[in-house]
């Protein structure tokens, strides 16, 4: 049997009413044992529509020896049955039931990601989550859903936003940053190029290094935004530097983050493959960075626990996703 962890959510209506019956009509499905269900929470809507009420939402644990695509049209046939509305994004609606975990499965088809791509941001997620479930595993975080919201919920959050260069990753950093008040911090230098010399990916490193010790934010702001992340240096230099000096380079790198803390957050900006058709190297290093992302076995002492995809095709919607992301943390 695995086990499922599901999110919950209702914003129309009886909503307190409607989460019970698609709580009810899970319990009786077959193949499927209800173990747990969270308290209900109210919550602000976070992205979507203005002017939307406020939600309640929960989690609830089962156990199915149903397999990930039947327990989401399990899903779905509940949201239907209760009058689900899916015409507009992140718009109103009757229930939500989001599939968030199941076991330790690794999955991203069409139909379905798991685990779910935005949870590890959304403290309305993980709040009742924790509640039931706390010591269950992010299998791509490899961390606790528990250590996963302590991370999100630091006083004031470093979140940074990652991708290649064509992915838009200043401006969208930027856009987060004035929306949500927080601290700006720009990478002082360009990730240097393919065929850059040793010496410049030592400079950008110590550039980068000071940088996040000479963050000087005012008192009013609720947290940082970079548009850098450090590891990001080294996964590129791996592909455009000789062993010698990238071994050089690598014991600078385990110096110079010593001390520094990992992000509490991390967007990765995915650029579209036919943005990057003309740049080879680019195409290389985005698919190394989510590649390192995704691995849990990926060690390093920079990488956050809260890791959410954003599709970066479109830069105002990216944008947009990032904002939600980041506000959803509060």
């Amino acid at each position: 049997m695995a086990r499922c962890l599901i999110g919950c959510g209702s914003n129309l209506g009886r909503r307190r009413q409607q989460l019970d019956r698609a709580i009810e009509l899970m319990r009786f499905m077959p193949g499927v044992t209800l173990v747990g269900v969270s308290r209900f929470r109210e919550t602000v809507p976070v992205g979507g529509p203005s002017g939307q009420e406020a939600f309640l939402n929960g989690a609830c644990l089962i156990e199915t020896d149903l397999p990930p695509q039947e327990v989401l049209s399990m899903l779905t046939a509940v949201e239907n049955t209760l009058h689900r509305n899916r015409e507009e994004r992140w718009g109103p609606r009757t229930v939500d039931l989001d599939l968030l975990l199941y076991d330790d499965i690794v999955l991203d088809t069409d139909c379905l990601t798991l685990p779910h791509p935005r949870m590890s941001t959304r403290r309305f997620v993980l709040e009742p989550c924790v509640e039931i479930a706390g010591k269950a595993v992010h299998p791509l975080a490899a961390c606790t859903l528990d250590e996963m919201l302590a991370s999100i919920s630091a006083p004031r959050p470093h979140v940074a936003v990652v991708g290649v260069p064509a992915s838009g990753v200043a401006d969208v950093a930027r856009a987060v940053s004035e929306s949500s008040l927080g601290c700006f911090v720009a990478a002082p230098r360009p990730l240097p190029a393919a065929a850059a010399s040793a010496p410049e990916w030592c400079g950008t490193l110590s550039a980068w290094r000071a940088a996040m010790d000479e963050i000087d934010c005012d008192a009013s702001a609720h947290g940082i935004v970079s548009d850098f992340w450090m590891e990001t240096l080294m996964i590129a230099a791996r592909q455009s530097l000789p062993e010698e000096p990238l071994s050089r380079l690598e014991t600078q790198f385990v110096r110079a983050v010593a001390e520094l803390p990992a992000p509490h957050a991390l967007l990765v900006l995915v650029a579209p493959v036919t943005k990057l058709a003309a740049d080879a190297w680019q195409a290389r290093l985005q698919e190394s960075l989510i590649t390192a992302v995704r691995d849990p076995e990926y060690r390093s002492p920079l990488k956050a626990k809260a890791i959410v995809f954003i599709d970066a095709t479109d830069p105002r919607r990216a944008a947009t996703d990032a904002l939600a992301a980041v506000e959803a943390m509060v």
